[in-house]
């Protein structure tokens, strides 16, 4: 008796722009690019944390400041632009934001745990960094570096939107024994912060 191995398939309905749409995907494939995608971003952040934590030695994570960056890289014809030199006046307080915010979402997409709190706050991150990067407004079309709107910070928000909405941190995740916790049962509201 031969055993079926084809990966299961299921069929997505839904709407989209006020359209109908039907597809169908492969719960296997679907959890491993779930589950792959999770693990690059991952280390997208822990990498940068982790590089800006090491700029000054590992014995001083607040060697790395944004002030540089903030004062002197944004476009003067950024539409966002007073709003970058204003926080490089609180470097003190953006710096440790950055770093540890990094290394810490880092963990939290690594291990699937808080996974959409995490998703929330790296896609705000992403979010202040694809605004600096505009070299222009509206009129100007939003030129970033390599050419209009998107660049891969803007790619990254977009990723981080979609495992979130996916639910990644169920994959291989500590979300998945998380909720079945006594505390997320009792406090429902907990689920939007998991997953």
């Amino acid at each position: 008796m031969a055993i079926d191995r084809r990966p299961a398939e299921q069929t997505l309905d839904t709407s989209l722009l006020g359209r109908n749409i039907s597809l169908r995907y492969s719960d296997t494939w679907l959890a491993y690019s779930i589950f792959g995608l999770r693990i690059v971003m991952a280390w997208v952040f822990l990498q940068a944390g982790l590089e800006k934590w090491a700029e000054g030695g590992w014995g001083d994570p607040l060697a790395w400041s944004s002030a540089g960056f903030l004062n002197n890289a944004i476009a003067e014809a950024n539409p966002l632009y007073g709003v970058f030199t204003w926080f490089a006046d609180y470097a003190a307080i953006v710096d440790p934001l950055v770093v540890f915010g990094q290394v810490l979402i880092g963990l939290a997409l690594l291990f699937g745990v808080f996974f959409r709190f995490a998703a929330l706050m790296g896609a705000i991150q992403m979010l202040f960094f694809w605004t600096a990067a505009w070299q222009g407004g509206l009129a100007a079309g939003f030129p970033v570096e390599h050419g209009y709107f998107v660049d891969s910070t803007f790619v990254y928000l977009l990723l981080l939107f979609g495992l979130a909405a996916w639910g990644a941190g169920r994959v291989m995740g500590l979300d998945a024994r998380l909720e079945k916790a006594g505390v997320v049962r009792r406090n429902p509201w907990l689920r939007y912060l998991l997953g």
